[in-house]
């Protein structure tokens, strides 16, 4: 990474290129509602674009998609699109993506210039870092809340954990779905 790159990316920089990973654990609710643990491998690619200007703004900004796909098969399970964005001024990270299957989401703090970790958060109901969803899944899995923290471990290295926290009818525990995988560079 050039220090090029780190003065417009900040923590992002590291990110830029193309990672997989097969130590994926995805621990999510079953066909009935119950619990099931599926182990998946993970495909991401980080390209720079920008920086985007919004008035006095100014955003650096990667694009991403991710697909993963559970370990013995060969139709992705899970899919994004979106972008991460970091903002010099003010030190803040945010994460905005799509899944297909109706979950638009907006995710942020706060990570310095250097930072190898951060830490993100969404809530349901915020008009900023927030959640919106189909009407079948606010109704059968609403998101409550949404955190992702990252580590960067080195140029070729890093991880993610998240959990995305659902009120599930019949329900009085919140379930955490939660997933989690070490990601090494292949580009």
């Amino acid at each position: 990474m050039t220090n090029e790159l780190r003065a417009q990316l900040g923590p992002l920089a590291n990110l830029v290129g193309v990672w997989e990973g097969d130590k994926g654990d995805d621990v999510a609710p079953s066909d009935d509602r119950g619990t099931e643990n599926n182990k998946y491998r993970e495909r991401i690619v980080f390209e720079q674009v920008g920086p985007v200007q919004n008035h006095e703004q100014n955003l650096h900004v990667l694009r991403y998609s991710t697909k993963a796909t559970r370990l013995g098969e060969q139709n992705a399970f899970h899919e994004e699109l979106g972008y991460w964005s970091w903002e010099p001024s003010t030190n803040e990270v945010m994460r905005c993506f799509l899944i297909p299957r109706g979950i638009a989401l907006i995710a942020g703090g706060n990570a310095g210039r250097d930072a190898d970790e951060f830490h993100l958060k969404a809530t349901s109901g915020s008009c900023t870092f927030g959640i919106c969803v189909n009407p079948f899944l606010e109704r059968e899995f609403k998101i409550v809340e949404y955190t992702l923290t990252v580590r960067v471990h080195d140029k070729s290295s890093f991880s993610y954990e998240q959990d995305t926290v659902l009120q599930m009818p019949g329900r009085k525990e919140l379930f955490h779905h939660r997933d989690r995988n070490t990601l090494r560079r292949v580009q």
